[in-house]
């Protein structure tokens, strides 16, 4: 039986995708959580630091990824029930948004509150909202919310894609996959 070839997204749509889910898993082991007090204590500094500049990368890479979507070939979904792909969609628009709404909560909770953004090299983008300490604090318990949510869509995408891999075989994920990773050269010799 001849191996078929699956269309596969462009390298820089790979990279983004890859960086994006990889900067998204640090800022959340990162994440300081907590009060507001805990957040913004001296202790926690690196932390805040190092999860505000991942946030914005994301936030940033996000718009680039979704730009770069008008401009580049995407592979034709694989034939699948309706379900399945309608299940697809509202995934892949879940993270969209929730890779834009996760960044743009912390940044508006926390100018709201008074706090500036802090990222690593000291630097520093002061509120540009008029401050409102109890807005603030909703927002920063929303991006927490929406942060773990985030995870939990992003594990279930990550698992239907190893669906599609190991019980389909449809070459979804192979789509995703650079050519490089062992994983897809076992697969298409």
């Amino acid at each position: 039986m001849p191996i078929q070839s699956h269309p596969r997204y462009g390298s820089v749509a790979q990279a983004l995708h890859w960086a994006t889910a990889l900067l998204v898993l640090i800022a959340f082991v990162y994440g300081p959580g907590g009060s507001e007090e805990r957040v913004y204590a001296p202790a926690r500094d690196f932390d805040r630091q190092l999860h505000e500049t991942l946030g914005l990368c994301v936030f940033a890479l996000v718009a680039l990824r979704a730009a770069w979507r008008f401009f580049d070939q995407r592979p034709d979904p694989p034939q699948v029930p309706r379900w399945m792909g309608t299940a697809a969609t509202v995934v892949q628009a879940a993270l969209y948004l929730l890779l834009f709404a996760v960044p743009s909560t912390a940044i508006a909770g926390a100018w709201l509150e008074g706090h500036p953004l802090t990222l690593l090299g000291n630097l520093v983008l002061e509120p540009r909202i008029a401050k409102s300490h109890e807005l603030g604090s909703i927002l920063a318990t929303v991006h927490t919310w929406l942060g773990d949510t985030l995870l939990w869509v992003a594990g279930f995408h990550a698992l239907a894609g190893l669906y599609h891999h190991l019980v389909l075989k449809d070459g979804v994920l192979d789509s995703m996959l650079p050519r490089w990773l062992p994983i897809w050269r076992s697969r298409h010799r």
